[in-house]
């Protein structure tokens, strides 16, 4: 099965939903976004990396920034942070303009440090799969660099991970589809979500957040109008 482009969902998504689906939800169903100093310092060390008219040579490496990804195969559309491209003796592609073969070498950048889950492991992978499909060559890994231990930490998109991020993104897609946020489930990671607020996952265990929200509102109109 391949997606319209009209049918594609956020990359950014199969993070949101690894970690959370009713994070997910939150996000790219009911359009609810609260930031937090996690996500600011995150947006903040993304935009110094973004530059989509960036391309360093670096000898024998490659390195290109804001790269325009899209996987009609799973579904997925969105922004590699960086690929680098490494020459290679063989199995590599052409760039234009540039001798030789060149194989992709996609980077994500994360503020933080190495999660307990695999949430930036399937959002890496799914950047590799968008450029297989995309450069019609195989990405047999890439790295996550993590701001915290300004180290990376190599990835390898074995079997089991490129199974886990198509899983993922069905899964993503039929949720979208039905348009349900499902109720929470507290877990450790919720005190550090910044929808934490928002989700109250000890108050709204069966209702949508816009509901509550909206509730809330009618609320305060009502006392706005008692004299």
């Amino acid at each position: 099965m391949l997606y319209d482009e009209d049918d594609c969902l956020p990359l950014s998504g199969i993070q949101h939903f690894a970690f959370c689906p009713r994070q997910f939800a939150l996000i790219h169903i009911e359009q609810v976004w609260v930031e937090n100093i996690l996500t600011f310092e995150g947006r903040a060390m993304h935009d110094r990396v973004d530059d989509p008219f960036f391309a360093e040579s670096r000898g024998t490496v490659l390195v290109s920034r804001s790269v325009p990804l899209i996987s009609r195969a799973l579904g997925l559309y969105g922004v590699a942070d960086v690929v680098e491209f490494y020459l290679v003796e063989s199995g590599g592609i052409a760039l234009e303009g540039r001798e030789g073969s060149w194989q992709p070498y996609p980077v994500e950048y994360k503020r933080g440090y190495t999660k307990p889950d695999d949430r930036d492991m399937v959002q890496l992978c799914a950047q590799a799969m968008c450029l297989e499909e995309m450069l019609c060559t195989r990405v047999p890994e890439g790295s996550l660099f993590y701001g915290k231990t300004r180290r990376r930490q190599k990835v390898y998109f074995d079997q089991a991970l490129r199974q886990r991020v198509k899983e993922l993104a069905e899964s993503m897609h039929a949720q979208y589809s039905l348009g349900e946020t499902p109720p929470p489930r507290r877990t450790k990671g919720c005190d550090k979500c910044s929808l934490m607020d928002l989700c109250l996952p000890k108050v709204c265990a069966k209702k949508s957040v816009r509901r509550y929200v909206g509730a809330m509102k009618a609320q305060m109109d009502r006392r706005e109008e008692e004299p």
